[in-house]
């Protein structure tokens, strides 16, 4: 298999409201490539959230006596915990200074995804998407509606992970693509019959557009090409795992 990762580059800034399927239709025509319905975009979720306008004036947040106390502790600013505690329905982990919490989507992150960088210059913050999937279909059907390619979409976020250092892009929101793979009951080139191995495509694709779409780039969105992957109607939280399942709630 040969794939082919293509940053976008050269978007205009993002604003409330912005129609993201023709701006990003726009500039990859402009750039010379062609879209088909084997390909899988890959959008970063911080344009996402800004043409959805969940973005905030870190200057409209006024942080709880808990939030306060907890920044001043660990010298952090105390609006950025408060949006952080908004965003959370439990917290996993508050040490040293940093806050893991499960966010209202049921993902498990730090800050739950309130993010300052490549917004304003730190004064304002973002949100992650209500739905990501939901924001995955719509930008389908956009792009879709524009250029008759049914292609994939997947809406990423760069996340840590316990027990290793670095962060990698996950899926928070998929359409078009089935998130998960099963070879549970498959025979591996030996023989022996696999009985837990299920693949997560839709994190490895945007795994993959991590290495093109990096924090100091400006290449918010990876037009992949050659990607065999399986159709389907999976959504991002079918990446999730479920608490009766989870060793380590």
């Amino acid at each position: 298999m040969k794939i082919e990762l293509i940053g976008i580059d050269g978007l205009p800034e993002i604003a409330p409201g912005a129609d993201l399927g023709d701006v990003i239709v726009s500039r990859i025509t402009a750039m010379g490539h062609s879209l088909s319905s084997s390909d899988v975009l890959v959008v970063t979720q911080k344009i996402v959230s800004k043409a959805e306008g969940r973005i905030v004036p870190l200057s409209s947040v006024e942080p709880s006596p808990f939030a306060a106390l907890w920044a001043k502790t660990h010298h952090l600013d105390a609006r950025l915990v408060e949006l952080a505690l908004r965003e959370s329905r439990r917290i996993v982990r508050m040490d040293r200074g940093v806050l893991i919490t499960e966010t209202h989507h049921g993902f498990v992150c730090a800050n739950a995804g309130v993010d300052v960088s490549n917004v304003s210059g730190g004064q304002t913050a973002t949100l992650l998407p209500i739905d990501a999937d939901a924001s995955a279909r719509a930008l389908r059907a956009a792009i879709a509606a524009r250029t008759g390619a049914e292609m994939a979409v997947v809406i990423s976020d760069t996340f840590g992970r316990p027990w290793r250092e670095g962060l990698v892009n996950i899926a928070l929101g998929t359409a078009g693509i089935e998130p998960l793979h099963s070879f549970v009951g498959s025979t591996d080139p030996h023989g022996f019959s696999l009985q837990a191995t299920v693949q997560a495509v839709a994190d490895e694709v945007a795994a993959a557009a991590g290495l093109v779409s990096s924090k100091l780039s400006r290449t918010p969105v990876v037009l992949i090409k050659g990607l065999t992957y399986q159709r389907g109607m999976g959504t991002g939280r079918d990446l999730l795992r479920a608490p009766e399942r989870d060793l380590f709630r």
